[in-house]
């Protein structure tokens, strides 16, 4: 292999080089670059500039815009907007055809907790030696890649009568206990937040399952050397290392269940009892054609998620990282 020695040419040639370039009264490379370089300090202001543009323009001011509306009464196509003030907000808390739906949304809040329990279950099993483990892991993530309108129609389908469900409920013998599944008030929200934990256990396992495999396997002997099983090992070592990300799953649990759209729009359309507060808020905003009506709905939406979030930092703080 060439090598540049000492008294090789292209060393010779590098030098001469620089012996020029550090004449006395001459500016060096670096000076020139210095001095004609405002590009190079300016370069990552420019690279930033594009994408600051497209999140100011895209997302801070339709916000601002939304505080704006919520305190007129645009109906979404007029020119003019008349300020009234706080009476939109006031309408919101009073009366219960907008207040009330945020029932439904206990429904998907309380299937949050079955979906994390579900996914941390498969976390912890799939993070020890299992065969076809990676097999699993494709099984339980798969689902959350399916858009989800598709899977509002898969389990329409799945749900309607004479459907998948009731085709197995008669092939295990349980024919007479078939009911209309999106039909009967009483079980309506039960299946569509079934179909939410089914369409969302996916994320959560690999939110789990990535804070687990971070944990150093160094732990895991020493444990088993002090005697700990698979559930010690669970309880006093995976558990208290994954505490963010179970604060991080339950917070997208209550944003989650608050802001549900897509799931019961496709499959009830928000009938039977299943309207929830997005659904209300889309039909107040474009079928009643109350857009101001609709923003104070969005900003109190907002409020909720912010004020839960900030709760669950104040009762869950994150654990300071010690550098000493």
């Amino acid at each position: 292999m060439a090598t540049h020695t000492e008294g090789g040419t292209p060393t010779r040639v590098a030098k001469t080089l620089s012996t020029s370039d550090a004449t006395p009264g001459k500016p060096t490379n670096t000076r020139r670059t210095k001095k004609s370089g405002w590009g190079w300090s300016g370069t990552p202001y420019l690279f930033l500039l594009v994408p600051v543009v497209l999140l100011l323009a895209l997302t801070y001011y339709p916000v601002i815009n939304m505080f704006w509306y919520s305190v007129t009464d645009w109906d979404g196509l007029a020119k003019t907007k008349e300020f009234v003030g706080a009476d939109n907000f006031i309408t919101v808390f009073t009366k219960p055809e907008y207040f009330a739906v945020f029932k439904v949304s206990l429904y998907y809040f309380f299937a949050s907790f079955v979906q994390m329990g579900i996914a941390l279950y498969f976390a912890t099993i799939l993070s020890f030696n299992t065969r076809f483990k990676n097999f699993f892991k494709g099984v339980l993530f798969f689902p959350y890649l399916i858009n989800g309108v598709a899977i509002g129609f898969i389990f329409l389908y799945f749900f309607r009568p004479d459907g998948t469900l009731d085709a197995l409920m008669g092939i295990l013998g349980l024919g007479e206990h078939t009911q209309h599944w999106l039909g009967n008030r009483d079980i309506a929200n039960y299946s569509l937040a079934a179909t939410s934990v089914w369409r969302y256990t996916g994320l959560n396992f690999v939110l789990f399952l990535g804070a687990i495999q971070s944990i150093p396997g160094e732990i895991y002997e020493a444990a088993e050397i002090d005697g700990a099983n698979k559930w010690h090992q669970f309880l006093y070592i995976i558990a208290p290392s994954i505490r963010p990300i179970i604060g991080l799953s339950f917070i997208l649990a209550i944003s989650g269940s608050l802001s549900v759209f897509e799931i019961p729009f496709v499959m009830t359309g928000g009938a039977n009892g299943t309207e929830t507060f997005v659904i209300k808020t889309v039909d107040t905003a474009f079928k009643f054609n109350k857009v101001g009506q609709a923003s104070a709905m969005a900003v109190v939406l907002l409020a909720i998620v912010l004020v839960v979030t900030w709760i669950q930092k104040r009762l869950v703080p994150e654990e300071k990282v010690n550098q000493s």
